[in-house]
């Protein structure tokens, strides 16, 4: 019995290493291009136009406050840094177990949910005065304002996620007996792991923004403040090079952070899920 080839199912053809290697270049080298021509721009116009450095400096000069700033901007990065990669952290865990328990019962979820969907959506400057009422000290009172906006988007998607598994994948478990913890490890965990990346992809940027924003409502200063700090004390100084150094470091640290979670995404998704697969157009 002869089979005809147009009958056979169609597989994707695997990508040539010579094209993988120019598309890798170009994913590179054009956000690299397009950055040194608004770069370019920017000194451009600064030079033409003749605005004074204390209302828009050029790239040189926010280049020399990078530098001639450095040993005080890096310990604020730092600090900026841990608080937002702890939040995180602690994000994760607590979107995941939540989530979790949530899952377990349809009342389970009625009655705990909306308590999670307050805490979103009441602004984070509203409740940080009070959270540095009872928190133990300032940068626990910043962990704490951090966490609570990283945590919604992680919670939200893996709960999207565990509800989302296919129901015959489910009655197949329970026609082979297994228990509910076997099929939340074997089945809803795993079927949950790209709605999972997507929360962290956001819980990253969002922990960032709100380690920068809870500093600005706290108002700490000192040797042990974050970058919020440096931005506002460049700002009363009209230090506006040093400003945008300061900006241009939380830039650099959002950039990092996304590139991170976009590669840790990427390892756990791409041999399998449909949305990091690459196929030859």
């Amino acid at each position: 019995m002869s089979t005809d080839i147009a009958d056979l199912p169609a597989t994707p053809l695997p990508i040539p290493l010579t094209a993988r290697r120019r598309d890798l270049a170009l994913r590179i080298a054009v956000p690299f291009i397009t950055v040194a021509v608004l770069v370019a721009v920017w000194g451009l116009f600064v030079k033409l136009s003749g605005v004074p450095p204390y209302i828009l400096p050029g790239p040189a000069a926010v280049a020399g406050a990078f530098i001639s700033d450095w040993g005080t901007l890096a310990p604020a990065l730092w600090v900026t840094a841990k608080i937002t990669f702890l939040s995180l952290m602690l994000a994760l865990v607590g979107g995941v177990g939540f989530a979790i328990f949530l899952v377990q019962s349809r009342w389970i979820e009625i009655a705990f949910y909306p308590l999670a969907v307050i805490l979103q959506v009441t602004p984070i400057v509203a409740i940080s005065p009070l959270i540095l009422i009872y928190a133990p000290s300032t940068q626990v009172a910043l962990l704490i304002c951090a966490f609570l906006v990283a945590f919604f988007p992680i919670l939200s998607n893996m709960v999207q996620g565990l509800k989302s598994v296919d129901h015959n994948l489910i009655n197949l478990f329970e026609l082979y007996g297994a228990s509910r913890w076997q099929t939340l490890l074997y089945l809803k965990l795993p079927a949950a792991q790209p709605y999972f990346m997507t929360g962290l992809r956001i819980g990253g940027g969002l922990a960032l923004i709100a380690a920068v924003v809870a500093e600005f409502a706290a108002g700490s200063a000192g040797a042990g403040s974050g970058l919020a700090f440096r931005l506002l004390e460049a700002q009363y100084r009209m230090n506006i090079p040093r400003l945008f150094a300061a900006l241009l470091m939380l830039s650099l640290l959002g950039v990092a952070i996304f590139a991170v979670t976009s590669f840790i995404s990427w390892l756990s998704l791409h041999r399998w899920h449909e949305s990091s697969l690459k196929r030859e157009n």
